[in-house]
Parts: C-alpha cells; structure tokens; sequence
C-alpha cells in the first residue's frame, strides 16, 4: 500500500473511507426499513386473517354452538371457547400439540412444514398479501361460505394447492359418506325421538333432559373445536413466517388477537353466515348439534392420521368436511324421516348449492394469485407448471 506523506493524501483516503461507511449505514438502514414495512404488512395480515378465517370459518365448529345457545350471554359463550383456543395455541407454541392428535409441534401444528418444502420458499410479505383475508372479509358479508384454506394458503404456497385440493375432496366424500352412514344408523333412535319430544314438552327423563344434553353438546364442541384449531390455525399464522422462530412478545400478540376477534364474532352471533346451519334439519336443538359436532371432530381427527396417504402435514379445507358432513346428514334424514321432509325443500339443490358456494373461494383464491404473478411480473407459466 502507497504511504501518504503530504496532507492531500490523508484527505482523500478519509473520505474514500467516509464513503464506504456511509454506504455501508445506508445498506444497513435500507435493510431494517424494508424489514419493519414487511413487519407491519405482516401483522396487519394476521390481524385480518384471525377475524375474517374465525369468522367465516366459525359456522364450521361455533355454528351449531351458537344456534343451540341462543339463550345463553355471547361472553359466556366467548369465555368457554376462548379458553379452549388460548389452551391449543399455547400448546402448540410450546411444542407439544401433538397430544391434541396427529403430527405437528409448532403453533400450525405442522401445516407449516407441509406447504414450504422443496423449493417453495417463504415469500417476502408485501401489500398484496393483504388482500386475501379483505376479501374473504368481502365474501363472508355475503354469507357464502369459501375455503379459508384455498384463500389464504395458496397466495402463500401456489405449489401447494393441487394436494390441498386433492385432500379437501377426499374430506367431504369422508365427511360425506360417514354422515350418511351414521345418521341413517341413528336417526330413527335418535333425530326422530328429538323431533317428537321436544324440552318444552312432557318429561321423558334423559332424552329431554336439558342440563344433561347442554353438558354433552358443550364437551362435544369442545372437542370439534379443539381439531379445527390444529388444521386451520395455520391459516392465521403463515402470516408470522416459519412457526419455529416466533417469540414470546409475538407470540402474546398473536393470542390476544385471536381471542379478541373470536370474542367479537360472538358477540356478532356468527353474522349472516350462520344462515347456512340455520336452514338444515333441527340443527336448533342441542341434542342433534352434539351429534353434528361430535361426528364432525372425528372425521378431523382421523386425517390427521393421514387417511388418504397425501400427508397428514397437507392443509386441507375444513369448509368442504364441513358442508360435507351437513350434506349426508340432511340426505339421511329425508331418507329416514319422513318428519325431516314436511318443510318442502328439496335436499339436492341445498347440496349443490352449498358446495357451489364453497367452490367459489377455489375460483377467487386462483384468480387472486394469477393477479399476484401478473403485479410482480412472474410468468405464469411457473405457476400453472
């Protein structure tokens, strides 16, 4: 290295020096702004998502609950799930959600890991990932039930979607079947004798027993709730990025969210989208939303087993299970009842056109991801390939 030996030069090699550092600072303060709008974007995302997921997504666990309960203050029953959330997500953070069932130790009970493998990497959150959550906020208000797995996910994951949606078919013809199976078993013993023996009627002991139908419904919703929270939290959470590295500050944000949506949503009585329970066969009376829930958390339990050989780490939409368990429920019914049928609506067309409803956040999901590729200026060809 030439030595300096006159002023000018000293001059020179401190501002050469100067220079870099200043460069190096600007590098430095470029990253954290970029890193803190990320930030920002992100947790606006969650926020979104934790209402308008619990909120679209409550007619799935919370619908029959709400309905059955009517009666009852919102806060008691906000206080009774809230718990049960803040129980799950804790267990998850802490790494042991594998005692709720299945694989998975991380606050997405390891969804997370079934979407971002490969090459599919994370991506840099932008504005644009916060218009998945509005517009499923959009189309909740419009009391159409869509797949909050489909609409959240694969803006995240587009690779993902062809297993997501292979899982999710498979789910409601489970649903599907097992419901019509199980209903069609029961209905006679069970749906028929709550029809014709109503709480407000003559006592027949246990089947009219309220305190005693109220604790089963209530453990059975417990339980449903506690299996939806392990396959859709990961809807909430993506937002947060890798699961594994969420702190504790984070971590308490994130619970408090969720429960002050959920406890909104209560307070709402589920909104419009209640709609969909409301219309099905007694689904008012506690006695069959014990079985509906009950029935409904199995199936979700069970693919947590991986039952199709997919992956028991693949989302899946619970929506689909959901309407599907709806749907062979009311074919049993009219099928077996001929009480169920006095109303005149015909069962096909409530079928078809809940799962047309549910369809629809499939079409909106693919379109606002080509929209993300177009804005980004990706080929779509990746996409599609």
């Amino acid at each position: 290295m030439r030595k300096c030996g006159d002023a000018a030069c000293w001059q020179r090699r401190e501002f050469i020096t100067r220079k870099g550092c200043q460069t190096d600072f600007l590098k430095a303060s470029c990253a954290r702004k970029h890193l803190l709008v990320e930030s920002v974007f992100a947790l606006l995302g969650f926020s979104l998502a934790a209402y308008s997921v619990v909120g679209n997504d409550s007619i799935q666990t919370l619908g029959t609950f709400l309905v059955s309960n009517e009666r009852r203050k919102w806060w008691q029953l906000w206080l009774f799930a809230g718990s049960i959330m803040a129980i799950v997500v804790t267990l998850g953070y802490l790494g042991y959600g594998e005692y709720l069932g299945g694989k998975g130790d991380d606050l997405t009970f390891g969804k997370y890991d079934g979407i971002f493998k490969g090459d599919t990497l994370f991506p840099t959150i932008s504005a644009w990932y916060v218009l998945p959550p509005l517009a499923l906020l959009f189309i909740t208000r419009l009391g159409i039930p869509v797949s909050t797995t489909f609409l959240v996910l694969t803006f995240f994951a587009p690779k993902a979607l062809p297993q997501m949606l292979v899982k999710s078919l498979g789910g409601y013809g489970v649903a599907f079947t097992f419901a019509i199976l199980a209903f069609i078993a029961l209905s006679k013993a069970t749906e028929r004798l709550f029809m014709q023996r109503p709480f407000d009627g003559e006592d027949h002991g246990l089947w009219t027993n309220r305190k005693f139908w109220t604790t089963l419904q209530w453990a059975s919703t417990g339980f449903l709730w506690s299996q939806w929270l392990t396959q859709d939290l990961v809807n909430i959470m993506v937002y947060l990025g890798d699961p594994r590295q969420v702190g504790v500050g984070t971590f308490v944000f994130a619970l408090t969210v969720l429960l002050a949506m959920l406890g909104y949503i209560f307070y709402r009585r589920g909104g419009k989208i209640q709609e969909i329970v409301r219309v099905k066969t007694n689904t008012q009376d506690i006695r069959s939303a014990t079985f509906i829930d009950l029935f409904y958390g199995l199936v979700l339990l069970l693919f947590k087993f991986d039952m199709l050989g997919i992956g028991a780490k693949i989302p899946m939409s619970t929506t689909w299970v959901f309407l599907g368990m709806l749907a062979g429920r009311e074919v049993a019914l009219r099928l077996r009842l001929h009480e169920a049928n006095e109303d005149g609506r015909k069962v096909w067309p409530m079928v078809f056109s809940d799962l047309g409803k549910a369809t629809i956040g499939l079409v909106v999901s693919v379109l606002l991801v080509v929209f993300l590729y177009l804005v980004e200026g990706r080929d779509l060809a990746l996409l599609f390939g």
